[in-house]
């Protein structure tokens, strides 16, 4: 029985994959298109809202996204290195955004937080 060689799979083009997902959302269905563009984003909100508080220091918008990116780049890396997964640089976007939209909410509903 011949053995199927299948070649690991990664992306380093900002954008290639999130364009390939809008453009393509019809033949990919909604669940795809929808998972893999806003997936990354709702799934680091909750860092982004968190990390001040685990954190215990009062950290800035510029402070959220280096920390958020890191985290996405240590999975992305960990996702390379054993080859589980897919390394894709639009991951590491989407999920940035997601940890600095989930800031900017932590933002926002502070007041009612502290009350």
């Amino acid at each position: 029985m011949p053995t199927q060689h299948t070649e690991y799979q990664y992306n380093l083009t900002p954008f290639k994959e999130i364009m390939r997902f809008i453009l393509y959302r019809r033949e990919v269905g909604f669940s795809a298109f929808f998972i893999n563009v806003f997936g990354n984003v709702i799934a680091f909100m909750p860092m982004g809202f968190f990390l001040p508080a685990v954190t215990g220091k009062e950290l800035n918008g510029v402070q959220i996204l280096l920390l958020c990116f890191l985290l996405s780049l240590s999975v992305e890396t960990v996702q390379l290195l054993t080859r589980i997964g897919c390394f894709d640089v639009d991951d590491m976007i989407l999920n940035t955004l997601g940890g600095w939209l989930g800031y900017l909410v932590n933002r926002v509903l502070r007041p009612w937080i502290r009350r």
